[in-house]
């Protein structure tokens, strides 16, 4: 079965091919684990300023990490 990787867990998916933990994140981006638990699930809509520092420590894009196809 083909995983969909949607906007909501991309940044779940993209932690994982960094090999680091929520917390590792949440603290290398200034913010709470829950926090990044929340972004993950889809419960919470993160800054632009936060978007950035997270695709930055995961080494990736804005584009790559936050945006949609509609396809």
């Amino acid at each position: 079965m083909k995983e969909v990787v949607t906007r909501l867990n991309k940044v779940k998916v993209y932690r994982g091919y960094s090999k680091i933990s929520q917390l590792e994140l949440a603290r290398a981006v200034g913010v709470s684990r829950q926090t990044i638990n929340m972004i993950e699930n889809g419960k919470y809509n993160p800054s632009l300023k936060l978007c950035v520092n997270i695709a930055k420590t995961l080494g990736t894009t804005l584009d790559t990490l936050f945006w949609e196809n509609d396809t």
